[in-house]
């Protein structure tokens, strides 16, 4: 198939819609000329003298639809000298002229003009198929970028929305209640999202700018110029038949052959380039692509249009930098086998052309639309990947991260194992996490991309993440490995292995230790003691280096271990539920739905079934926290608990 002259993709930008209405007024002569022959065999085996009214009707229909014919829109202004231009529409004139003029009786031709009539369906059926799977195609290819522009809303939306959670954690961090600990840790764990939601909604912004540029640069031209070809194959098609019909006609009226041969000089005169740079230059217009979309820095958060490279946000650059990579490489090679074929098929079809052989050349248009359409899809996903390329190489500035990363895949597990990067539980059969296979290191199927590629290459060998230490969190290394973000706490996992516990009421015993230095709170997680002061120890050192304990007040805090001392010699303290405790209850119950092990200090262990009472107060019962609860157990303790593991008693 030869290149256009006049091509549509440079001409006519952005006017698929208008293009494919020319289309469709083209199929649509398609049809008026097959029901025009149709209805003149009929007429032919009846009286010639309907032959003129048929010719008319069709003059008139013609006459009604040579705007969208010639135009592409019936409502445009012109001039009948503008219409008379077109060489297609001039030759159909021609037909319908040589109708009128001959109204003779030729009933003989019936069959012959049903033979045409077939030929002209079998040609309006073929170029309909094409111009539905091309129409089909622009609707995906349109879906696929406003998917991509759907993503940069998306993480836009993302974005601000970890942006106001990075507000609600730092003023949460402000208070002085005990769990302060978990609120800075929880904050600096959504300061991190909401620095990835800010890289990934920038370069989906940068994505979304590139693959734009292709739609309007690269795609749209190409289909349009694959419309303008097929527009081309249909008007000869067309015109062959309208030939072949002509010219029997012609061989069985030796009196209308002199105008036969006018009309057969009008269809040979057809030059569908000609027509198309007609219908070009009536519809050119000024165009220019669409503005490039920038950064929107969140309203309630004060932010820069540059990618975070902190620690934490490098890695997953990192990452993300050498993933596109390896997708581009298997992408590249693809790609070109694809560009192969569309060409070769091209060339069958130039060479179907050229030998008029109707079967091989619908068999190389159906093969060289779908690779074409291939290509397109293909080059598409290419550009996003050298647009995130580009950009992240650019601002990482050759610092690209380790030379081993690890080989993650998709796993299911069946008993609880901590997340190696950000040390909350994996557990699920449904492939909730990844293992690396070269080293076994465990991580949630979100955190993949935020473990650095620094894999040993040997089964069990690795180190966790440091990543998410924050110099500025007071939080030990076990109470980090025990918390859980609100997200991740959201499903609740019942656990039927913590045993029903039907005691009433529990008598505690704690040892005494004495402070040997003075400690000074730095959260509501911790006590303040002096050099000297008794304490009673409430929870043991669990290798954290930190310890539980309660002064004479009955306030309770987290101290240094190596700040205490053993009292030798001094007798075992028994301690029993608080009256205090008891008297901050709300008298409002709910019954637990799930088992729940206590993770750290200052949680309640429940069991499915258990009735918990609710505490008072504006900071207690439902008002602890979001998500979760504060209440007391059927002996007295006290403790909160994730709120979707109760409902109303």
């Amino acid at each position: 198939m030869q290149k256009q002259t006049n091509s549509y993709g440079q001409l006519l930008p952005d006017q698929v819609d208008r293009i494919s209405s020319l289309f469709d007024a083209h199929l649509g002569l398609l049809a008026d000329a097959r029901e025009l022959y149709r209805e003149r065999a009929a007429l032919e085996r009846d009286y010639a003298t309907k032959l003129k009214q048929l010719a008319k009707k069709a003059s008139e229909k013609k006459n009604k639809n040579e705007l969208l014919l010639v135009l592409g829109d019936d409502k445009a202004v012109y001039t009948e000298s503008v219409i008379q231009q077109n060489t297609l529409n001039h030759a159909y004139s021609e037909i319908l002229s040589s109708m009128s003029s001959s109204a003779q009786d030729h009933i003989n031709l019936a069959e012959a003009w049903s033979q045409i009539t077939e030929s002209l369906k079998a040609v309006e059926r073929r170029n309909d198929d094409y111009k539905k799977k091309q129409v089909q195609f622009f609707s995906t290819i349109l879906a696929g970028r406003d998917k991509i522009y759907a993503e940069r809303i998306k993480s836009k939306q993302k974005y601000d929305a970890d942006c106001a959670e990075v507000e609600i954690h730092r003023q949460k961090q402000s208070g002085h209640d005990r769990h302060a600990e978990r609120s800075a840790r929880q904050y600096d764990l959504q300061r991190l999202d909401m620095l990835n939601s800010k890289n990934i909604y920038i370069i989906s912004t940068a994505t979304a700018n590139s693959v734009k540029t292709k739609f309007y640069t690269e795609d749209l031209p190409n289909l349009e110029d694959s419309f303008q070809e097929l527009q081309t194959r249909l008007v000869m098609d067309f015109v062959g038949v309208m030939r072949e019909a002509q010219n029997i006609q012609l061989s069985h009226q030796n009196i209308s052959k002199d105008r036969l041969t006018a009309v057969i000089a009008a269809l040979i005169g057809v030059q569908p380039d000609k027509d198309q740079a007609l219908f070009a230059e009536r519809n050119i217009h000024p165009f220019s692509l669409p503005n490039d979309w920038a950064f929107e820095p969140c309203s309630n958060h004060y932010d820069t249009g540059d990618i975070c490279i902190d620690s934490g946000p490098k890695v997953l650059l990192q990452n993300k930098l050498a993933r596109s990579r390896a997708k581009l490489r298997e992408l590249n090679h693809v790609l070109g086998k694809k560009r192969t074929d569309a060409e070769k098929y091209h060339d069958m079809l130039t060479a179907c052309a050229t030998d008029n052989t109707p079967g091989d050349m619908d068999d190389a248009m159906n093969s060289y639309l779908d690779a074409a359409h291939e290509v397109t899809a293909l080059s598409t996903s290419a550009c996003v990947l050298n647009s995130e390329i580009n950009m992240i190489a650019e601002v990482l500035g050759g610092d690209e991260g380790g030379s081993s990363p690890h080989v993650f895949k998709s796993s299911a597990f069946s008993i609880p194992t901590t997340c190696g990067y950000c040390k909350v539980s994996i557990w699920g059969l449904s492939k909730q996490g990844k293992t690396c296979k070269s080293c076994g290191l465990s991580v949630h199927s979100k955190c993949e991309l935020n473990v650095p590629a620094e894999c040993s290459n040997v089964h069990g060998d690795y180190k966790a993440s440091e990543i998410l230490q924050s110099p500025s969190s007071a939080v030990s290394i076990s109470e980090s490995r025990s918390s859980v973000s609100t997200s991740s706490r959201k499903t609740p996992i019942p656990s039927s292995s913590v045993p029903h516990n039907t005691s009433l009421h529990v008598e505690e015993t704690h040892r005494l230790a004495r402070a040997i230095f003075d400690f000074a709170a730095s959260s509501s997680f911790e006590l303040n003691v002096t050099e000297g002061t008794v304490v009673r120890v409430v929870e043991e050192d669990d290798g954290s280096g930190w310890v539980k304990v309660a002064d004479s007040d009955g306030e309770k805090g987290l101290v240094p271990a190596t700040y205490l001392e053993d009292v030798d010699g001094w007798p075992l303290e028994k301690s029993e539920p608080s009256q205090r405790d008891s008297q901050q209850a709300s008298g409002i119950y709910v019954r637990a739905l799930y088992d729940y092990r206590a993770q750290e200090p200052g949680e309640l262990t429940i069991n499915e079934g258990d009735l918990v009472e609710l505490s008072s107060g504006t900071n207690g019962g439902q008002n602890y926290a979001d998500g979760w609860w504060e209440g007391f157990s059927r002996d007295g303790k006290k403790g909160i608990f994730p709120s979707n593991y109760v409902n109303s008693a």
